[in-house]
């Protein structure tokens, strides 16, 4: 039987949103109110996730205004506002930027810059987290949950720096700053899924002025970071994501797979969750094929057999066949269908609609189902 999972945050409810969103605008809140709001978000969404056919479940992100700015509450070191660095793409089409602005389809959240030291403020926002998600699976009858961290290279991209010599100083200090994060994560039982759209979004955000092989040595030096932060932790216990945006949009300006795709193999993750159901990279799929002896033995491929920008439901036969794209690469023992990307990349903002987005994790494991059987 083929294995489902996906690449994290799920649709938040609107208390979980309005608790959240009080938070970040430094508002008065009940505190109690928020971890009982909390509590009872991530045993519903675990629920979700099980009824859906989820094999490998998360906790929806649930606690978090983002995957990458969070730690911003979580760290010292931030202060202020970075600058907004639109995606290449959608500068070369200035009408459908301002469509998007206009109809609110760019979330508004803080992004402080990097004004000092960064160190972890404790680790109890992540063990409540933690205790959570396990309650909920425990609730539930699952035993295989992961638990999504920023990389030291996504914090670099929407957290900028202000405060180190250098960027690799930056990094590096990300990466001592979140090394206890990933092995609390890991230590407590579950996955660690590290978010790493640095290897491929940041190419078209931050570094439009480097050529492919330019940036691709500086994603190979956040991979560099990254695994250093990950010294302590089993390769077999970390998935890594990376992704070219979630939003709909043109995405002319992604770096192809192919240019990434040593810098993929290179980190250390037995589990490599990537997009191949959107328009622009349903094709490379072929990369995998025909770079079959390049991917080591232990990796686990993991391709976004569903959307995560449109609310078309895929028909469980195109599921089973994407799968099918990778069973014959590295065997089916090896693959496991999941998302391009999270359903709530952001508090309170989302592309699909929630009941759609867990009628497609549903559409997803009717079609593993259907390429088990074949």
């Amino acid at each position: 039987m083929t294995k489902t999972t996906h690449v994290g945050s799920l649709p938040r409810s609107q208390d979980v949103v309005d608790f959240i969103f009080a938070r970040e605008r430094g508002e008065t809140y009940d505190a109690s109110a928020f971890d009982a709001a909390m509590t009872r978000a991530v045993a519903d969404t675990v629920a979700k996730q099980v009824q859906a056919g989820v094999d490998i479940v998360s906790d929806g992100e649930t606690s978090k205004i983002s995957y990458a700015t969070y730690v911003k509450d979580r760290y010292t070191g931030f202060s202020g506002d970075s600058p907004r660095n639109a995606p290449a793409d959608l500068k070369q089409f200035p009408t459908f930027l301002k469509r998007l602005a206009d109809d609110g389809g760019t979330p508004k959240y803080a992004r402080p810059m990097c004004t000092g030291e960064v160190k972890s403020k404790g680790q109890g926002e992540l063990q409540k987290d933690i205790a959570n998600l396990k309650s909920a699976m425990a609730q539930q009858g699952v035993t295989h949950g992961f638990m999504n961290a920023a990389s030291p290279g996504v914090i670099s991209l929407f957290l900028q720096n202000a405060h180190y010599a250098t960027r690799d100083a930056y990094l590096a200090a990300l990466a001592d700053a979140m090394r206890d994060e990933y092995e609390t994560i890991v230590a407590s039982g579950l996955d660690l899924q590290l978010d790493c759209p640095d290897l491929a979004l940041s190419r078209h955000m931050l570094f439009n002025d480097l050529s492919d092989a330019e940036f691709v040595k500086i994603a190979a030096s956040h991979v560099e970071a990254l695994n250093h932060a990950l010294a302590n932790v089993p390769q077999d216990r970390v998935r890594i994501h990376i992704c070219w945006g979630n939003y709909e949009g043109p995405h002319i300006c992604d770096i192809g797979m192919d240019k990434v795709f040593d810098t993929l193999m290179s980190a250390k993750a037995k589990y490599l969750l990537f997009e191949t159901s959107n328009p622009r990279h349903a094709h490379e799929w072929t990369v995998f094929r025909d770079r079959k002896s390049d991917i080591p033995d232990d990796k686990v491929l993991v391709p976004g057999v569903v959307d995560t920008t449109t609310n078309f439901v895929e028909h469980p036969e195109v599921v089973a066949q994407r799968i099918e794209r990778f069973t014959p690469i590295v065997g089916a023992d090896r693959v496991i269908a999941g998302s391009d990307c999270g359903f709530g990349t952001f508090a309170g903002f989302g592309a699909v609609d929630p009941d759609i987005a867990f009628a497609k994790l549903a559409a997803l494991s009717e079609g593993a189902a259907i390429a088990a059987a074949r």
